[in-house]
């Protein structure tokens, strides 16, 4: 490893390994399986899988999934399929915080023994208000200081189910008057009378998040417990429990800056709420920032990876322009999509002098940036299709694309000129009476003369119908978190569907997931909603590079 790229984390493995504290550093990705991963995600996944793999570790993937009521096997299937996707794989190291139950409780029973847990019977709301607030030290529980046999007892029969959902909760016994509201004695174990999708119907008393987590990093020897920042002020309490509990190893909390990307919502109880209240087409709606919502848009998982790379990991919240991960999307994708020609809104033209009946066949390239791609043949016949926007009856002075007596170029086929505009009853122009020079065969003509305009075209004879779907950014502000009513931040033109497009032939039928650029329009996957011959495109990004200009603005300052 080149010790010149390392940030503050991978410098603190490079340390440990250095003074013989580790030979190799263990790391985890602990999602909770209450929801679909995001794009947030994807950063502590590349950075717990990335200093694994750089350092010759190992990385687990565990489900800490102690709140059963909100979880489910379908996240838990979504998250594993996510992290494969992103390119890191677990190996024989897949783990559930609920395969631990029995030692929590073990170690719980253990600091009740020891005097540091007890049983209280307050409501929340009592709980609430005996904590006290961040400048009033919190109250004592009256249940405080039960006897431990009488706290065993009670606890045995919380695990027993003697008590209904609520009744009663297990405290850890720190310090009500601590600074740190997450040492007012904070709840260790609940009353939760629900199935649990991996534990099955085995418990009825569920550890709390801040219980588990730590003691499940201790139970896998995790080296390097990574998690974001809003977590610093739980360390103390990471580290009180692994200080009293009988652990088998001291596994340290390291904390970095959380992604924050502009026009979008990282929260999965938000993104929920857009789920289930329709303003979405689903978790893997293209607009979503989960990683099967990006997928399915058409984002490369290099391209990501590469973003992760990019953000950096800090100790210091800021908020990432979306612009760079667009940025990340084409640089990967302009040198690995294909090009293909396709009509989004279509004009028709006819060429009047071009033999009716006649097919012709021309070489295209498949991708200039790599010449191994090779090229393809793109049938052209005497009716096409360009794009509407592409014609202008009375252009302003710098409109250089086809209008009336004007000649352009139709990309790898001929030059052609305008000659007439058909109007519909409305005014509106329909078709275009055009000639072509057989001269230019190729796009190319002897005397040397050259349009200021290429287009790309269709054939209408072999032309492909399909569903094309545009995508901006979901939101209308850059900070929709801070909105009073973030729902209603909701970008109204964040989809766009396009039914009438026509596409060369050769994309009838790709695969699902497919990724191809649409010559001058941007660059499309294809959907799972496509059908034989009827696809559906979603737009990835389109061709202009935003993140780019700004930093070549920013290198010439």
């Amino acid at each position: 490893m080149n010790d010149t790229n390392l940030d503050f984390i991978r410098e603190i493995v490079t340390a440990d390994i250095a003074a013989g504290k580790i030979q190799a550093p263990v790391t985890r990705f602990p999602p909770e399986p209450n929801g679909y991963l995001h794009i947030g995600h994807a950063k502590s996944i590349c950075i717990n899988f990335g200093i694994a793999q750089e350092f010759g570790g190992r990385c687990h993937l565990r489900f800490d999934d102690t709140n059963p009521t909100k979880e489910e096997q379908e996240y838990i299937d979504s998250i594993q399929e996510d992290v494969r996707w992103l390119g890191f794989d677990w190996g024989p190291h897949l783990y559930y915080a609920s395969d631990y139950f029995e030692q929590l409780y073990e170690w719980a029973e253990h600091l009740v023994r020891e005097g540091k847990a007890y049983v209280d019977d307050l409501s929340a709301d009592e709980t609430r208000e005996y904590r006290g607030t961040l400048t009033e030290p919190g109250r004592e529980s009256p249940y405080r200081n039960r006897s431990v046999e009488e706290n065993l007892d009670l606890f045995r029969g919380m695990r027993a189910g003697e008590f209904p959902d609520g009744a009663r909760v297990l405290r850890a016994k720190i310090d009500m008057a601590s600074p740190n509201i997450m040492l007012r004695d904070p709840v260790m174990y609940r009353i939760l009378h629900a199935a649990h999708p991996h534990a099955g119907d085995k418990w009825c008393l569920y550890p709390t998040y801040d219980f588990a987590h730590g003691q499940s990093d201790a139970i896998e020897r995790i080296t390097h417990s990574i998690c974001t920042l809003e977590f610093d002020v739980h360390r103390p309490l990471y580290d009180w429990f692994i200080e009293n509990l009988p652990v088998p190893w001291r596994p340290r909390q390291f904390e970095f800056a959380r992604l924050n990307l502009s026009y979008t919502m990282l929260s999965k109880r938000r993104l929920l709420q857009l789920v289930d209240e329709g303003h979405v087409r689903g978790w893997n709606d293209p607009r979503m920032p989960t990683l099967s919502g990006i997928r399915r848009r058409g984002y490369p998982p290099e391209a990501i990876r590469e973003f992760a790379r990019m953000t950096g990991v800090v100790k210091r919240e800021s908020i990432v322009d979306y612009a760079l991960l667009e940025h990340c999307v084409r640089a990967h994708l302009n040198a690995a999509a294909q090009r293909r020609m396709a009509v989004l809104r279509p004009l028709r033209v006819v060429i009047e002098n071009y033999p009716e009946g006649q097919v012709e066949e021309f070489e295209a390239i498949n991708n200039p940036e790599n010449p191994a791609a090779g090229t393809r043949q793109a049938p052209f016949s005497r009716v096409l299709f360009i794009e509407q926007e592409d014609f202008m009856e009375d252009p302003p002075k710098k409109f250089f694309r086809l209008a009336p007596g004007r000649e352009v170029r139709l990309r790898y086929a001929y030059f052609i000129t305008c000659r007439e505009a058909v109007k519909d009853a409305a005014g509106q122009t329909v078709e275009l009476r055009c000639t072509y020079d057989p001269a230019t065969r190729g796009g190319n003509a002897p005397d040397g003369r050259s349009p200021k305009a290429t287009l790309h075209w269709v054939s209408a004879a072999h032309a492909v119908p399909a569903e094309v779907r545009l995508y901006e950014y979901l939101f209308r502000r850059p900070d929709p978190h801070a909105a009073d009513d973030f729902v209603a931040e909701l970008n109204p033109s964040s989809e766009e569907v396009l039914t009438g497009c026509r596409l060369e032939p050769s994309l009838a039928n790709l695969p699902v997931g497919s990724r191809v650029q649409f010559e001058r329009v941007g660059y499309f996957c294809v959907d799972p909603d496509s059908q034989p011959g009827r696809p559906v495109f979603n737009r990835t990004v389109t061709l202009r590079d935003t993140w780019a200009k700004i930093q070549a603005k920013d290198a010439h300052k």
